[in-house]
């Protein structure tokens, strides 16, 4: 991932659920380029934020066992209204199926309750070893890296809490949209 999308995690059921938050500032740089007298964030940024949204679900229910974890498939995207520097797009994602090598999710993003953008899509999870062993440091220290960042992102996690214990399901916060 070459730029982070995802500003905070408010919401994580292990396995099922996530709400992530992506707030548009006028000093993002595309946004001088994308409609430069009407900026708004592109809808591929939209897709792009719910990507990195389901694949925090994905790391933090496989325990961060993929290194990477990828967009292999967006399907029925619909985009509804636009993002505009100042407002907070919401994306909630929820997991359909998960194994170790794919997931699927149906997701939307939205500002305030006003639609923005949602869709089904199926992201794929590997590690450099599995084709070339000699990059198994270089996943550990993707894997540290992306630990790192999400201790950052997950406001309702203390440290050192691990998703699906008891402990972590005692303080995720719980209810609908913020």
């Amino acid at each position: 991932m070459k730029f982070v999308l995802v500003d905070r995690i408010s919401e994580l059921e292990a396995g099922r659920r996530i709400v992530a938050h992506k707030a548009l500032s006028l000093a993002e740089e595309y946004l001088a380029d994308h409609f430069p007298t009407f900026p708004v964030l592109p809808g591929v940024l939209m897709i792009e934020t719910i990507v990195q949204a389901s694949a925090w679900l994905v790391r933090t229910s496989l325990e961060f066992a993929p290194s990477l974890v990828l967009l292999k498939e967006a399907r029925n995207v619909t985009y509804k209204s636009f993002v505009v520097p100042g407002q907070v797009l919401t994306v909630e994602s929820e997991c359909r199926v998960l194994t170790a090598a794919e997931s699927t999710f149906v997701a939307s993003g939205y500002v305030n309750d006003r639609s923005a953008v949602k869709g089904r899509f199926t992201l794929r999870h590997l590690n450099l070893a599995d084709t070339d062993e000699n990059l198994a440091q270089t996943d550990e220290r993707i894997r540290a890296r992306m630990r790192a960042l999400f201790d950052l992102l997950w406001v309702g996690q203390p440290r050192g809490v691990k998703p699906g214990s008891p402990e972590f399901d005692a303080v995720r916060p719980s209810g609908g949209r913020r």
